[in-house]
């Protein structure tokens, strides 16, 4: 089911946490935290609207970590439910697609509730002391492939965090899949 993201609090300071990555490690917020912001992503494997941005999120987030703002992403998703998104599959789905930042996994699915995540995917842009400064889309072209013209506004607004320490005015709310809670 398609889900949109809600409105940036922008005084809202981003939760820590300790989750183990694909490469073995065990990474905290304090890890990943970048000089000038830091970028949490909540992701996964099967996802189509994950898919369909996956590459641009690459892109974009190697020209953000060369600009003093890191990259994480989290899988939150049930992989009792869906299988795809299991921790072996994040390896495989990481290294089909270029990641070259941390990939992590919240099992408990605590951080994913504790940031009050919704969907997949699902952006925080954070400031440099962890506050969260945008809360929108990838881009305008969504699940579509993306024209040489589209607005990147996930790049140009974390541009404009770590020059300024604030977001955008204008934050259009992401969309994608539900993230797939454990039964109860």
């Amino acid at each position: 089911m398609a889900v949109t993201t809600p409105a940036c609090a922008e005084d809202w300071t981003a939760p820590e946490f300790s989750l183990p990555g694909i490469d073995g490690r065990t990474w905290s917020l304090a890890d990943v935290r970048g000089e000038r912001g830091t970028l949490v992503a909540f992701i996964c494997n099967h996802c189509p609207y994950v898919v369909a941005i996956i590459d641009r999120l690459v892109r974009d987030a190697a020209l953000l970590r060369a600009e003093g703002v890191e990259v994480v992403a989290v899988n939150a998703n049930d992989p009792l439910q869906y299988p795809e998104d299991s921790f072996d599959n994040m390896k495989l789905f990481a290294r089909a697609h270029g990641l070259d930042f941390p990939y992590l996994f919240d099992g408990s699915q605590d951080v994913a509730r504790a940031y009050g995540a919704v969907c997949t995917p699902d952006f925080f842009g954070l400031d440099r002391d962890g506050r969260l400064r945008y809360r929108g889309r990838l881009d305008e072209s969504g699940r579509l492939p993306a024209g040489p013209g589209v607005r990147r506004e996930l790049l140009d607004a974390m541009r404009l965090v770590a020059s300024t320490g604030r977001g955008p005015d204008n934050q259009i709310p992401g969309m994608g899949c539900s993230i797939k809670w454990r039964e109860a």
